[in-house]
């Protein structure tokens, strides 16, 4: 957990469940809350002009979303949209504010976490811009095995899909499947009943 449910419940936080496919915010609203995931997934996504969908991160139990917006006075440029059943801890704005003020240390984490969610964003996309597919997925890979504290080889499940992986990287499906075989035949990654492990 980015901060501990005790303290968040403390100043103020309320449990919300979604449904699959249940939005939690959308474009271009204003933030309002601090959001941190008790159980299950969210994606954040935008939409091109020609309808196609663009993945941005798909954000599970412990992460909270998009967090950093509500440092700055800008609206949100994705949408948070529930992939699975969820609960959510969500806090005022104001009462985020309170919070960080009266606790020093964990203003520090909070700083030093979005510190290193944006170095490897930065890493991600220097690799979704290169031309060979296989480099555009291990950048998806790394960035989320960053946040398991088990970095051995093949040990973080990969919890994306096929599908999830092409819409990140900007990719069709196919590639992505013979990428991630190909991959495999290089030992980069391992399938095992049809789950990927990095």
């Amino acid at each position: 957990m980015l901060i501990d449910t005790n303290l968040l419940l403390s100043y103020g936080a309320k449990e919300q469940s979604f449904t699959p496919l249940e939005i939690v915010f959308i474009e271009g609203s204003t933030p309002r809350y601090y959001y941190q995931i008790l159980k299950g997934k969210i994606k954040l996504n935008h939409y091109n002009g020609d309808g196609k969908e663009l993945i941005l991160a798909i954000l599970t139990s412990g992460f909270s979303v998009c967090e950093l917006l509500l440092f700055i006075d800008k609206k949100y440029p994705v949408n948070a949209v529930a992939t699975e059943e969820c609960v959510i801890l969500k806090l005022p704005k104001s009462d985020f504010e309170k919070m960080l003020d009266e606790n020093h240390t964990l203003s520090r984490d909070i700083n030093k976490f979005l510190s290193e969610r944006l170095y490897y964003k930065y890493v991600m996309l220097e690799s979704n811009l290169s031309t060979h597919a296989e480099v555009r997925i291990l950048g998806v890979l790394d960035y989320y095995k960053s946040f398991s504290p088990d970095q051995t080889l093949h040990s973080f499940r990969v919890l994306l899909t096929r599908q999830q992986l092409a819409s990140m990287t900007g990719m069709r499906v196919e590639t992505v499947i013979r990428t991630v075989k190909k991959l495999e035949k290089q030992n980069k990654l391992e399938i095992r009943r049809g789950k990927i492990y990095f």
